[in-house]
């Protein structure tokens, strides 16, 4: 049931009308999808990553990414995988539910809409988590949805 809830869709982050990459999230993580360039090997790339700032990209050369994040996360749970010429970096929330506007501070913002919808999904995933008997992939939320992180207490932690 936890599966009717992923996201749906991933974000597109753009800069100067390019897109840079794509993302999404769910109430613990942040992922970011790059397409990767031609002929460029796994053991070519870089990657550093502090608990507000990303850096990444290809030995020799200035970073593709080299931005502050909009919220902190915790580097010892996140990493970066290749699937299919595709780099997918897992950034691990501090904040367990919190909503994310963009990953990376000041751009590339969601709208009002689409982030009302985010945390409704998110939400979901919190209650969902939190009552697995029950499939909440057909609730919905009339008028603002609360906070998941302080919602009736916030989130519990095992």
């Amino acid at each position: 049931m936890a599966e009717k809830l992923a996201p749906e869709k991933r974000h597109i982050f753009l800069h100067n009308g390019q897109k840079v990459f794509e993302w999404d999230q769910t109430l613990d993580e942040i992922n970011i999808y790059t397409n990767l360039p031609p002929n460029v090997h796994s053991k070519q790339f870089y990657y550093k990553i502090q608990s507000k700032h990303i850096e990444l990209g290809i030995k020799g050369n200035p970073p593709y990414l080299n931005h502050d994040f909009t919220s902190p996360v915790k580097t010892d749970s996140s990493f970066w995988t290749l699937e299919d010429d595709i780099m997918h970096v897992t950034l691990q929330k501090r904040d367990k539910g919190q909503t994310w506007a963009s990953p990376i501070l000041g751009q590339g913002q969601l709208d009002a809409y689409t982030t009302d919808i985010e945390q409704k999904r998110l939400m979901l995933q919190r209650f969902q988590e939190e009552n697995p008997g029950f499939d909440f992939s057909q609730a919905q939320f009339s008028g603002n949805c609360p906070d998941p992180r302080t919602f009736m207490g916030g989130i519990r932690s095992d």
